[in-house]
C-alpha cells in the first residue's frame, strides 16, 4: 500500500466495501481505547462511527479500482495519532479540488472543533455507511459533492464537476479527486463560501484560502498530499489538465 507519490488521470473510479480483519485494530485495542478517551475529553463533540479505509487499490489510465472496509472510527484516529503504524491500509476519499472561473484554487481552514482543526485543503472526508449502496458499491461522486455542499455551502449550480478523475497516491493518503469549477472567480467565491459558512451552526471549516501559486503553499498546514498536488496542478495547468492522463512523481 505505501507508495512514495504518483498522481495519476483516470477515466473512472470502481470502489466496493468487502468484509476484512484490521488486525492492528485487534492487536491494539486498549491503546485505541485510551487514545479516544484522551479525544473525547479535548473535543467531546467527536462520535465514534463507522468509517470505511482502504485495503486493496489498483491505478490504470482507465480506471482506479479501490476495495474498502468498515471500521470504527477511532480506530482511524488513533491510527493517525500514532503515526500511521500499519502501512498494509490507507485513507481513501473523494475530494473536490475547488478552483475559481480563474483558475486559482479555492482551500478550506478546518475549524478547531475539527480533529483536524487549523489543517488546510480541499473540502472531504473519509468515505462511511451514508456512500454504500446496497450492492455494496462505495458511491465516490455523491461523497465528494455533499462532503463540498456541507463545508462550504455551495450549491450544485454554483460549480461544474469534472468527468474525470485525477488519482493523488502519498501514503497514508489516497485522494480521489475531481475538479469542481465555480462559476465566478477565486476571489469572489472565497467571499461566498465565507458568507455561507456563517449562517452554519456548526461549521466545519472556519475560513477559506485562495491559493493562485507555489508561493501559497502552506507546509505547515497543508497535508503532503495536497502540497503534491499543488505543485503538480500549477505545473501542468490545470484549465487543461482534465483531457489527458500522466502520471508524475518525485
Amino acid at each position: 500500500m505505501r507508495r512514495e507519490l504518483a498522481i495519476t488521470h483516470v477515466r473512472r473510479v470502481e470502489a466496493t466495501c468487502e468484509p476484512f480483519t484490521w488486525r492492528w485494530a485487534e492487536e491494539h485495542r486498549d491503546a485505541i481505547a485510551e487514545n479516544w478517551r484522551r479525544r473525547v475529553s479535548a473535543k467531546p463533540k467527536m462520535f465514534n462511527g463507522k468509517v470505511l479505509l482502504v485495503s486493496q487499490i489498483s491505478v490504470t489510465p482507465d480506471v482506479c479500482r479501490n476495495v474498502y472496509f468498515e471500521t470504527d472510527y477511532a480506530n482511524l484516529v488513533a491510527w493517525i495519532d500514532m503515526g500511521h503504524p500499519d502501512p498494509t491500509v490507507a485513507n481513501g476519499f473523494a475530494m473536490a479540488a475547488l478552483r475559481g472561473s480563474d483558475g486559482a484554487f479555492i482551500c478550506g481552514v478546518m475549524s478547531h472543533d475539527t480533529v483536524n482543526g487549523g489543517r488546510v485543503y480541499f473540502p472531504a472526508g473519509t468515505p462511511d455507511r451514508s456512500d454504500l449502496l446496497p450492492d455494496g458499491t462505495v458511491d465516490l461522486a455523491s461523497s465528494l459533492t455533499r462532503e463540498l455542499a456541507e463545508e462550504t455551502g455551495l450549491l450544485d449550480d454554483d460549480y461544474r464537476v469534472s468527468d474525470e478523475w485525477v488519482v493523488v497516491e502519498r501514503w497514508p493518503a489516497l485522494a480521489v479527486m475531481r475538479f469542481a469549477t465555480m462559476n465566478v472567480p477565486a476571489a469572489e467565491g472565497a467571499e461566498m463560501i465565507r458568507a455561507r459558512i456563517a449562517t452554519q451552526e456548526h461549521p466545519e471549516l472556519s475560513d477559506v484560502r485562495v491559493i493562485r501559486g507555489m508561493d501559497d503553499i502552506d507546509p505547515k498546514a497543508m497535508p503532503l498530499f495536497l502540497q503534491s498536488f499543488l505543485r503538480w496542478s500549477f505545473s501542468a495547468d490545470p484549465a487543461v489538465s482534465d483531457s489527458h492522463a500522466g502520471l508524475w512523481s518525485r
